[in-house]
């Protein structure tokens, strides 16, 4: 193995440490010293892969990033309707915080109570970016479909996404116990129902 893939490899080891800490350790802070102990290396080889602990969780929030957003282009450049396409980008999100419960505690703030604040703003423009991508799917279906929203687009993004904010700060809330798909299918049949009409209606 060459060196580069042996530094590329110790950097996923850290960000999985630091991940699955953030899961077992519901509502604590993680130290260097704890991760160091995780990863079995010292504090000192731990800065030599990430010069601070912020940058570590910006690895994981680049990690959240790139997983919900590659996913997303692929919803939002099918054929399936608007309402699909808003139902699956949210149900893409809940579903990753369901399988990575330390990820969770990074996108409700919960992780990063202490660290810089850096850190919140890229979750804040995280979750900017996922209303932004629902807005636009909405205003397209006026266009493509027929359909309109019976609140402005904006309004019913920020409705839908707060829905799925809501159900990620219960799971963080109740130390993972209460799944964010739970339920789910028939609170978005609901929502859905109640946003969306057709222009002739």
């Amino acid at each position: 193995m060459t060196d580069k893939a042996q530094k590329i490899s110790r950097r996923e080891q850290i960000l999985q440490a630091l991940a699955q800490m953030l899961e077992s350790n519901p509502g604590q802070r993680i130290t260097t010293a704890a991760l160091a102990r995780e990863v079995g290396v010292s504090e000192a080889a731990l800065y030599r892969h990430f010069p601070s602990k912020a940058r570590m969780f910006e690895g994981l929030i680049g990690f959240i990033e790139e997983t919900l957003f590659s996913r997303i282009k692929l919803i939002i450049g099918s054929e399936i309707s608007a309402t699909r396409q808003c139902e699956q980008i949210l149900t893409l999100l809940l579903a990753f915080v369901e399988k990575n419960p330390g990820m969770a505690r990074i996108l409700t703030g919960d992780a990063l109570s202490g660290e810089t604040e850096r850190l919140r703003v890229r979750v804040n423009q995280l979750f900017e970016r996922l209303e932004t991508q629902l807005k636009q799917v909405m205003r397209e279906a006026e266009l493509r479909e027929g359909l309109r929203t019976e609140i402005p687009a904006g309004s019913a993004a920020n409705l839908m996404l707060a829905a799925a904010e809501g159900r990620i700060r219960q799971f963080v809330r109740s130390e993972f116990k209460r799944r964010p798909t739970e339920l789910w299918a028939e609170q978005w049949g609901r929502l859905a129902a109640g946003l969306f009409r057709p222009l002739t209606a």
